[in-house]
Parts: C-alpha cells; structure tokens; sequence
C-alpha cells in the first residue's frame, strides 16, 4: 500500500524542493501553516509528517503538541524540517514526540535517505501491529483484540449513554463443509466470508473479528435495533453474493450464516461485554438449534 507524507512548510519553494525529492517514494499531500496541518492530519492519517518548526501562525512545536495529544493521529511520525541548528530546540523536539530533524538547505541525499529509513520503520511497524492484532487467515481482527474493543465500546457506550450491537455470527454446518470439501477449501471459504463481512461493515463504526474456529464476531458503535437488523441483513446477503457452495447444508445449496445478536442499552444497562457476548452466545445456540440461517437479536437492558 502506498504510504503518504504531509509536508507542512509556509514557504512555497521548500514545499516544491520536497515534493520533487519524494514524489516518486510517497504520495505528498501539502500543508502552508500549522492549522491547516492538524485538520489534513485528521482527514489524511498520514504516515509521515515533515513538519516546520518556525510557522507564522502555530510553531511546528505547537503543532505536534496537538498531533500527539489527539487520539487519532498521535502515531503519525514526525520529523522536523528546520533551519536552525539548536540544541534545545532538537531536544525540545524529541521530547514532544518527533523522530528526527532535516535541516535546510535541504540536501538532497539526506533528506530521501532519512524520509526513507523512516517509511522503513513505519511499515515495520504496521506490520508488527497486524500479526498481533490481525488473524492470519481472514485478515479481520483477531479474537485478542476483539476482547480489547469491546470493553472500550461497552465503557464508551455506557458514558455516553447510547446504543449499540454486539453480533456473534456462526457459519452453518461448517463441519459438514470441511469433511466434504476438505480444510483447504474450509480456509478460502472463511476468507470469502470474512471479506464479505468487511464489504458490508465499511462504516468507521463497524468493528469485525474473527471469535473463533468458523465464529465471527461484529460490534457497531452508536447502533439501535433496527440499524442493527438492517445491518445483519447487509453481513448475511453479503454472503449470500459470494454463492459459495455448500450441496452438504440442511438449509441452503449454498454458504449461510445465523447471527445471534444484542443491542445494549448504554443508559440503563450495566451489562459488562463479556455479559453482553454470553448473551449474544445464547441466542445463537437459540438459532441453530431451530433451524439455522436467521437471525435472532434482541435489546439488552
């Protein structure tokens, strides 16, 4: 995946010398001043910033200040571009959460062999946070991180006393698909699945995982009961679309899924998220012992 560079620099010859430096190793997105790099830092995500120290309207201090203090975007790298050689000022730097300093004149050789090393770094990085967050075989998040955001949400949801739904999906006769079609087949199938899931789930709000074995779970902030149901809805024709065939299903020719899901109530209910899950667990045990291919949701007070 391309990586992005904010160049954040209120002089428009320094902003034309970097972007032709590294136009060819990033995509450039440009900043003049301080206020105008903190809103393209939380619209882009960038995965780099250069960033200026002397600004006419933020310092390039002022500016990380807020960078790193904003949930979304205190994991941009920083790097300082300057044109003072200060000892403090570096110090200062480093303190506040940059990783490096360019100084101007730019050299050329300097300023692509740091922005690369960096790039290096922050794509070790990514990587790093995917196998420890991400199942391998699917892609989606993996059940250690799930455990984490749904304790987040549930605490997020009862602060803010709103609404939201906890899915716990299972594909049926799963069993049957890996005996008859062998756990090659098994493995693409829950890509597929999992695809399908992400494909229907592209808010920002829509977290999925893999629970399990051939079990997903998907949670979705600031969600009611009919949102949730429209939702479901979206996840199981999702894979419906992808006609992966099961002859060996007792409810279908093809793949299908039963979803057993909750809507917690933030502003009554106390229900921590293993609370909520066992529940969601409940109704779909409901699910599969009564047919399969449903879904059964319910408010949780």
């Amino acid at each position: 995946m391309e990586q992005t560079i904010l160049i954040v620099d209120d002089d428009k010859s320094n902003r034309k010398i970097l972007r032709d430096l590294l136009q060819e190793q990033a995509k450039i997105i440009f900043a003049k001043n301080g206020m105008q790099a903190i809103e393209l830092a939380k619209k882009h995500l960038p995965d780099l910033m250069l960033l200026d120290v002397v600004m006419p309207d933020l310092s390039g201090f002022e500016v990380i200040s807020v960078i790193k203090k904003t949930p979304e975007t205190m994991n941009i790298s920083v790097i300082f571009i300057t044109g003072l050689a200060n000892d403090d000022d570096e110090a200062r730097g480093f303190d506040l959460g940059g990783c490096d300093y360019i100084y101007k004149p730019f050299k050329p050789n300097i300023v692509i062999a740091r922005v690369m090393m960096h790039l290096e770094l922050i794509n070790q990085r990514k990587m790093l946070h995917d196998i420890a967050h991400l199942d391998a075989l699917t892609g989606v998040f993996n059940r250690r991180q799930m455990d984490v955001v749904l304790k987040n949400e549930v605490a997020k949801n009862q602060l803010n006393e709103a609404t939201m739904m906890i899915a716990l999906i299972d594909i049926d006769f799963f069993k049957l698909y890996n005996d008859n079609y062998g756990h090659g087949a098994g493995d693409i199938a829950l890509k597929q699945v999992a695809i399908a899931l992400k494909e229907a789930c592209t808010s920002k709000e829509y977290f999925v995982a893999r629970y399990g074995g051939e079990e997903f779970v998907v949670i979705c902030a600031d969600c009611n009961i009919t949102s949730a149901l429209e939702l479901i809805e979206k996840m199981m024709q999702a894979v419906h679309l992808k006609a992966i065939k099961h002859e060996y299903s007792n409810v279908s020719e093809q793949l299908t899924l039963s979803v057993g899901a909750v809507v917690v109530c933030g502003k009554s209910a106390k229900h921590s998220g293993l609370d909520a899950l066992n529940k969601a667990d409940e109704l779909l045990y409901d699910v599969k012992s009564n047919g399969r291919n449903r879904i059964n949701i319910v408010p949780l007070n």
